[in-house]
C-alpha cells in the first residue's frame, strides 16, 4: 500500500465526506496505521472494519454504505460482491491507473464500476489516481461540509482539494465524457 499522507487522507476522507451517512464502512486491503488513524476520525459517526475480500461474504445483503479498497483490483466478482452488500445508496472508492500513465485502464476501471452505479468519476491527488463510485451521492454537490470542514490534523485533504481532485484538463475530460458518469 502507498505509505503516504495524500493516499491515506484522500481514500478516506473523501468517500467518507460524500456520503450523507456512512454507518457501516469497510476497508479492504492493506491499512497501515495511518490510514487507521485517519478512519478513527470518523468513528464517531461511523463504524469501521478493515479486512481483505473474504470479508464481504460475511456481510448481510444491502448493510453496508461505504467500502474503500487501498490495494486490492476491482474485478467483475468483486464487483457482484460488493454489489451484494453496499446499500442502495452506497459509494465505492479504489485505486486505479492515472490517465496519462494507462488511459486504457482508467477506462476500464470507469466502464466496470459504471455497470453497476449511477456515478463513476476519476480523481487525482499527489501522484495517484482513483475512482468514487456512487449509488446515490456525487462527491462534488453532495459534499457534507459539516464534516470534512472539521476534521483535524490533516496534511493533504481540505474541502478545497476534495472539490479540486476532480477537475481535469479539457483533452483528457473530452476523452473521458461518455465513460466518466459525472
Amino acid at each position: 500500500m502507498k505509505n503516504n499522507n495524500a493516499f491515506n487522507e484522500m481514500m478516506v476522507h473523501l468517500p467518507l465526506c460524500t456520503h450523507k451517512e456512512a454507518s457501516n464502512v469497510l476497508i479492504i486491503g492493506s491499512a497501515d496505521e495511518d490510514l487507521k488513524a485517519q478512519a478513527a476520525k470518523h468513528n464517531k459517526d461511523s463504524n469501521v472494519e478493515f479486512g481483505d475480500a473474504s470479508l464481504l461474504t460475511s456481510k448481510n445483503e444491502k448493510n453496508i454504505d461505504v467500502i474503500i479498497l487501498t490495494d486490492v483490483k476491482l474485478d467483475e466478482l468483486l464487483l457482484a460482491n460488493i454489489d451484494r452488500v453496499l446499500k442502495d445508496d452506497g459509494l465505492i472508492s479504489f485505486p486505479s491507473a492515472s490517465f496519462s500513465k494507462d488511459e486504457e485502464k482508467l477506462k476500464a476501471d470507469l466502464k466496470l464500476a459504471g455497470e453497476k452505479f449511477w456515478i463513476a468519476m476519476p480523481f487525482k491527488f499527489g501522484h495517484s489516481t482513483s475512482i468514487l463510485a456512487s449509488k446515490k451521492y456525487h462527491p462534488t454537490a453532495d459534499l457534507v461540509l459539516q464534516r470534512s470542514d472539521f476534521l483535524d490534523d490533516l496534511n493533504y485533504y481540505t474541502s478545497e482539494i476534495h472539490n479540486a481532485s476532480f477537475v481535469y484538463p479539457a483533452s483528457e475530460y473530452k476523452t473521458l465524457t461518455g465513460i466518466a458518469k459525472r
